[in-house]
This record gives structure tokens, C-alpha cells and sequence, in this order.
């Protein structure tokens, strides 16, 4: 992680001070706020170059070699069926692990680590709303609005 981001994570992992708090990674995708747990975080880089796979989604960018493993990427705003936007200096790639998977989502930028306790988090509005609402599990209710918490399962497969 960056050194924003490592002093972003301690000073919310020293504001979780008991077991009902779950940290957070919070990043944006158009103008909406979403987050994974940190648990589920191995680091945050730069977009890569990727090699192109073919006959797959149009939301996998490809694969790239991080350290010896081999990346499968996401461009979670395609996967949301969001327009393509051109990728920034804020585009980055959040590297995660579930299960036994390693995963790259490209998201527009980060916004934070975020300590959310147990009893601020509910189900999301039983409203199919749109598209993107199959992939979020949760809603987390923070100091700093709220955040809809990603289901990496159903993001992933």
C-alpha cells in the first residue's frame, strides 16, 4: 500500500478497537462509493499491461504477472456495465484474494480505509434497483456516508 494508505490503515485499525468492527477498503466507481474488506486486500497498484485473453467478458482486461503469480484483471466499472472511461493517474489495481483466487479489480481511485462496525452494517434494499446490485452484499453506514460492501464471490464468478 502506499504511505497514505499505511497511515490511512493504522489510524483506522487504531479507531477498531474491538472485535464488532470490520475494516474496510473504500473506492469509487463513477461518483459511488463501494468497499471490500481489508482482509481480503493483498496491495493496491498501478494499472499494468496486460496480456489479452481471448474469447472472455469484456470485462476482463487480461492477465499480468505480479511476483510470479498470474493475474486475472477486472474492470469492475465494465463489469457494472458502466461506459469504458479512460484510466487516470487515481485508476489503480486492487489486488484480492478469495478463497483460493488472486484478483485484480480496476477501480477509479481509492478513497480509504474505513472501520465499519458490526451494527452500522445492513442488508442492502430488497429493491433490484440495477444491474450492479447483484454484486453488493452489504451496506455499511461510516462517518463518511455510506459504502455498498462488494460480494467478491458473485463479483468474481
Amino acid at each position: 500500500m502506499s504511505n497514505i494508505l499505511e497511515q490511512d490503515y493504522t489510524t483506522a485499525a487504531s479507531r477498531a478497537d474491538d472485535s464488532t468492527t470490520t475494516l474496510f477498503l473504500g473506492f469509487i466507481i463513477d461518483d459511488e462509493h463501494f468497499a471490500v474488506e481489508i482482509s481480503n486486500i493483498k496491495e493496491i497498484i498501478g494499472v499494468q499491461r496486460f496480456a489479452y485473453v481471448p474469447q472472455t467478458e469484456n470485462f476482463i482486461k487480461g492477465i499480468f504477472n505480479l511476483r510470479g503469480d498470474i493475474v486475472p484483471v477486472i474492470d469492475v466499472r465494465l463489469r457494472f456495465m458502466k461506459p469504458e472511461k479512460e484510466y487516470t493517474d487515481e485508476t489503480c489495481i486492487v489486488v484480492v484474494i478469495y478463497q483460493d483466487y488472486i484478483l485484480g479489480l480496476i477501480v477509479d481511485a481509492i478513497l480509504g480505509v474505513y472501520p465499519i462496525k458490526s451494527e452500522m452494517i445492513s442488508a442492502p434494499p430488497s429493491a433490484n434497483l440495477n444491474y450492479q446490485n447483484q454484486f453488493v452484499k452489504n451496506v455499511g453506514r461510516c462517518d463518511d456516508g455510506i459504502k455498498l460492501l462488494l460480494d467478491l464471490e458473485r463479483l468474481i464468478f
